[in-house]
Parts: C-alpha cells; structure tokens; sequence
C-alpha cells in the first residue's frame, strides 16, 4: 500500500492534487484541508453477504420513541427512530446544547437508557446547566472525553437507547490525520459512530458547528451520511428559536418547530401565530400580516417595511428575515407597476419576531407594506395578504391556501387579499387581484 496525500473540499468534497487558495470545482476560497490516504491493490477477496428480501425485512416505523419534547417529536414524524443517526446545527450560543441536554434528561427521566458526552464541558459544567432543566439528575449518564477511542469504547459497553455528543468537532483519533475538527477527523468520527451505533439500535445526536455562512462545518457529505439533518436558528439576543428539519429519511422535510428560551431550558411554543403576532402594533403603515407554511404548519407574521429620504446620493436596502435578492427584485416590479420612484429613498423590510420567510408566497405583503410606508397609509387591522409577484407585477396563485386562511381566520382576520383562483369556503371574505395595482387601488382606494 502507498501513502499519498490529498487536499478535499470541505464545501464540494471534490479531491485535488495540490493546495490552492480556491477550490476550482466550486469557487470557495480557502476550504481545502490536507488528508492522507492510502493507494494500490487490496489482495484480500471478500466474502459474499447474505441477501435477505424486502419483504421478509422488520419495520422500525412501529417502534418510534418519544424524545420527551413535543416539537421534535413532530418534526420527526412522531418520534426518534432506533438506530437513527441526528445531525442538530446551528450558531454558537443558539441553545443547540440545551436543547440536546434537556431532550437527554427527559428521556433519562422515562426510564430510557440515555448517555450525554460533552467534549467542550466538564462534568461540574454539564451539572451545572442540567439543574437549570430538571430537578431529577442521576438517572442520565454523562461523559467528558474528546478521544473517539474512548468514547466507542464506552458507547459499545454502556449501549444506551440515546447517545448525544457535544460536539462532533472536538473528538479526535489518533488514527487518522489532522487536527481535531478538520476534514479527516470529522469524516472518520461520523463513520465510525455510525459504524458503531447502528447494529445495536442506538439513536444518536450529535451536535455539528456551522461556518461564518451558515452551513455545517466540515466535509459536505457529513449531511450525506446522518439520517436526519436540524438547524436551530433565531436570532442569538432574542428569544425565539425556530428548529427546523432539511433532511428526514424517516419522515416529511421542511417541518419546522417553534421553541422561546427561558430561564429553565426551550419551552414549545403550542399557537406561534399568536405569539408571532402578540406585539403588533394596528393601525400603522407599514404594517402587513401574510401567512407563510413551513411544512405542515401555516404561521401568521407581520411584515414591517420603513421608506424614508436616503440620507446620501447611493439609497440603503436592508432585510431582515427576508431575502435580500428577493427584496432589490420587488422594488423595481413595485416602481416599474404603479411608477413609484424609489431612487432617493432608503427602504428597510423586516419580519417581526425574527422569522425568516423562505417562500415566495409572501411577495404581496412585502410589495403592500412598502407600498403602506410610502404612501404613509395604515392598511386595514383585519386583512391578511397572500400572493406571489410575478416581474410585470401580476399575482400569481399560493400553494396551501386553505391551510394559510384557516389560521388567519382562527386569530380574528375578516378579509384576506389573494390571487384570483384561490378559493375559501371559511368566513373570511375574499378580495382576489389580478395584479399589484389592483391590489393596492383596492386596499387604499386609490
């Protein structure tokens, strides 16, 4: 066997030969980590396996447990599945700890065999934070060990029924070349949890970092190798956090979980909508309420835009909760549709409570609060607007609007604006558009 070195992607996995500032498959700079691994011909001939038909296979879709909290359990498809290898990611100081914590102490507390390693705390520091959660302790097992050696050693003689470790950045073997955290640690840690985790059922948690641009840290195929892929987001000061579910192998994708952080760990939020909506103030302009879904969930927001005289010869456009691409696109359909001239002015569109809307179906609300802002007009406190804006300005149909109108109409609303076509048999009053300048000559009667 030959020993060579190679330099892999962390962002496209693509192999190169030498080092480079920029990887030329996928453009990023500075992603290329060392790794040695070994070339030539393996002369051992490997066995043939037993091949077992489908059919004859048992089903584990039946013997889903509980992680003691409702929100992941939903966005799970109604439980952990044994043997179920979780991926949790997000931004340093987010909650990804005590929320991986206060779901190990709850199942702990249920008589479920639960070991929690930390390789980024002492065992006084992880008490210290466990009081906080729960007033029961010593049922759940912990560990502080950052050698992966260790760690399967303990994980095949303990075999508990859920294994969390903090974080998959900081274990580290001998074995395999690197520094703790880079490309070939990461990789051969993963591999090997889940080498060793899945022929006795165990479910694990593990708990990645993210860059500076929000991705998981470490090789791409780490996504690719776990069976379930989370990301707690929210913003850092605030209270609100929003887990939500981009990979499931075992259920749907895209369903998200609302949690607000207190005093004694995540708590669930039941009706986010009221919540989201529980500081609005009515009767200002600039104000929109629209309703977005994120998986099987429908969520009411206010959309708040500011226009004001740019302070300087180049206008600002800041958003938040909103995609900024998308935000430059709808301002030049808003000018070029009603001949509002945004030249001289600096506009500012946010989500209240710190959501961040990742469809287009809330288009119209953004284009009506901008519009409200501009023309310093309130919009009425009971309408909820629906519809995604084409590039001549015209409003095209929302998937799910059923589902959108029946949480508005659960919270008071009495008239929703929407694309003509979409239909609702609630008691909300419908008021369909064909284009942005019948929506807004509608509304404020222009």
């Amino acid at each position: 066997m030959k020993i060579t070195t190679v330099f892999i992607c962390t962002n496209c996995s693509s192999q190169h030969l030498k080092w480079s500032g920029r990887c030329v498959n996928c453009g990023a700079w500075n992603t290329l980590q060392e790794q040695q691994r070994s070339t030539g011909k393996h002369s051992t001939v490997g066995k043939p396996a037993k091949i077992t038909n489908l059919g004859e296979v048992k089903s584990a879709a039946s013997e889903r447990f509980s992680s003691g909290l409702a929100e992941i359990d939903g966005i799970l498809g109604g439980g952990l599945v044994p043997g179920t290898l979780v991926l949790l990611g997000g931004d340093p100081g987010i909650g990804k700890s005590t929320l991986a914590l206060q779901a190990a102490l709850s199942c702990a507390n249920r008589n479920l065999s639960t070991l929690y390693i930390s390789g980024e705390e002492s065992l006084p520091q992880i008490k210290l934070r466990g009081a906080r959660l729960s007033d029961k302790l010593e049922n759940l097992q912990v560990l502080s060990e950052t050698s992966l050696d260790t760690v399967l050693a303990t994980v095949e003689q303990v075999k508990p029924k859920l294994l969390v470790i903090d974080s998959i950045q900081t274990l580290y073997s001998e074995n395999v070349s690197g520094v703790a955290g880079g490309t070939a640690q990461v990789s051969a840690a993963t591999g090997r949890i889940l080498e060793a985790t899945k022929p006795y059922d165990i479910t694990t948690l593990i708990i990645g970092h993210v860059t500076k641009e929000g991705n998981l840290a470490g090789p791409k195929m780490l996504e690719h190798m776990v069976d379930v892929v989370l990301y707690l987001e929210g913003e850092r000061f605030g209270v609100f956090r929003i887990l939500r579910c981009v990979k499931n192998r075992f259920g749907t994708t895209n369903e998200v979980g609302v949690f607000e952080m207190q005093e004694a760990g995540m708590s669930a939020i039941a009706d986010p909508s009221r919540l989201f909506l529980a500081e609005r103030v009515t009767a200002k302009p600039g104000n929109v309420v629209t309703a977005t879904v994120d998986g099987s969930r429908a969520l009411l927001l206010e959309i708040q835009a500011l226009v004001s005289r740019a302070e300087f010869s180049y206008p600002k456009r800041n958003a938040t909760g909103y995609d900024f691409n998308r935000l430059q696109l709808l301002t030049a359909v808003i000018g070029r549709s009603l001949r509002y001239d945004f030249s001289q002015k600096d506009l500012y569109v946010s989500v209240a409570g710190g959501y961040k809307i990742a469809e287009t179906a809330c288009d119209l609300a953004v284009a009506c609060a901008i519009v409200s802002s501009y023309k310093d007009i309130a919009f009425p406190d009971d309408l909820v607007v629906l519809g995604e804006l084409g590039l001549s300005g015209e409003v095209r149909r929302v998937t799910n609007a059923t589902k959108r109108l029946k949480e508005a109409e659960k919270l008071g609303f009495k008239r929703a604006l929407l694309p003509v076509g979409d239909k609702y048999a609630g008691k909300i009053k419908t008021l369909p558009v064909r284009d942005l300048a019948e929506a807004i000559k509608l509304v404020l009667k222009q």
